[in-house]
């Protein structure tokens, strides 16, 4: 009967959510704004101009605009399977969203707290790694590249590109396995080679231009383009 009571009070969306997450953002932005601030002066007390200062900060501050549209797609992507303010709070402040993708299809539904709360700690407690671990590995991993690229230039680089590539082929198993379910499994597949042809294409246009800012703007330009279309190729591979 608990059980059932609590089901029926569940909302992916309750307000008390809003609040927890409103309160861990306003403690993440407090304490940018303190870094900038004491960067700032920082730069004046070195002897850096105010006018380089203010330019900085009026660039970093455009080439964040993009990225922040990104997110915000993958605020909706996610917001229908687990309201918004959990995919509020990930990708404001640590979240990935390939790593937000994977993590909340660990179930087909979420309409229950006990499912939510399941999602939720596959979401946060598998992010914490990457944060505490570096913290133990991370100088003997650092020396042990270092000497690897010492020894032999050509295969450090090539290690570390198939480290990349690895890390890479882990993601693509979910953009391929569901190509034997149907039409609908062609979907994810169809849409990561037009997101490639798409950074493809950045990267030949940067290389021509020269306009450093495709750097900045491609990825997040590719992830929109990518789901963007995934809406008609849905639509056109359910009609075949």
């Amino acid at each position: 009967m608990q059980n059932f009571v609590l089901a029926v009070q569940f909302s992916k969306n309750a307000a008390i959510l809003y609040v927890i997450v409103g309160v861990i953002l306003a403690v993440v932005t407090a304490q940018a704004v303190f870094f900038l601030v004491r960067a700032y002066r920082r730069g004046i007390r070195i002897g850096m101009s105010k006018a380089v200062l203010n330019k900085t900060m009026l660039r970093a501050g455009v080439f964040t605009i993009a990225p922040a549209v990104a997110i915000l797609v993958g605020i909706f992507a996610l917001s229908s399977k687990l309201g918004v303010p959990l995919p509020w709070l990930r990708l404001s402040v640590i979240g990935s969203l390939s790593y937000e993708m994977i993590a909340a299809n660990v179930v087909d539904e979420v309409s229950n707290a006990t499912t939510y709360v399941t999602v939720a700690i596959v979401m946060t407690m598998g992010m914490l790694v990457s944060m505490f671990l570096p913290l133990i590995t991370g100088k003997k991993i650092h020396r042990g590249l270092i000497k690897i690229k010492q020894k032999d230039k050509k295969w450090g680089n090539l290690f570390m590109t198939a480290l990349f590539m690895g890390m890479i082929s882990a993601f693509l198993g979910y953009v391929f396995g569901g190509v034997g379910a149907g039409s609908a499994g062609w979907v994810p597949v169809l849409v990561f080679f037009i997101s490639a042809a798409v950074m493809a294409l950045c990267g030949l246009l940067l290389k021509v231009t020269k306009w450093r800012w495709i750097n900045d703007y491609a990825l997040p330009f590719c992830i929109i383009v990518g789901m963007i279309l995934a809406i008609p190729l849905t639509n056109w591979l359910g009609a075949l």
